[in-house]
């Protein structure tokens, strides 16, 4: 007897940073890449999604991220990972600094960090602060 193919939940991870310390961004960048290797391995479909907020806008920007060089690789190598910076965030750093906060190239704004969060999981996304 075949059994119907099974519908399957799509896998979807936010993965939050909201610290300046560069060990958190890199366990952040851990974690996506091992979720994303789990998923490929066993052949099914994941999107995950990097939220920084706060002091950890520090990761996406071109002037003080400590893992650019990462995501740099990350991006090409797993593009089911995406990095959100916040709008509210980089708005506030600009006005505090006096200048232009450049973000990476991988990165793309959202007007509110903490807002993506809340409706990515309202939407049933799995969330985790590393």
């Amino acid at each position: 007897m075949i059994k119907p193919e099974v519908a399957r939940k799509p896998h979807r991870l936010i993965l939050q940073v909201n610290s300046n310390e560069p060990a958190m961004m890199n366990l952040a960048l851990n974690n996506a890449t091992n979720v994303a290797q789990y998923y490929r391995d066993v052949g099914e479909p994941v999107s995950i999604e990097v939220v920084t907020f706060g002091p950890g806008l520090h990761m996406l920007r071109e002037d003080t991220s400590p893992v650019k060089p990462r995501i740099e690789v990350l991006a090409m190598s797993h593009p089911e990972i995406s990095f959100k910076a916040c709008g509210n965030t980089q708005e506030n750093m600009h006005k505090a600094e006096n200048k232009d906060i450049s973000l990476i190239p991988q990165a793309s704004v959202v007007k509110s960090g903490v807002v993506r969060v809340m409706e990515l999981q309202e939407q049933g996304w799995s969330y985790v602060k590393p």
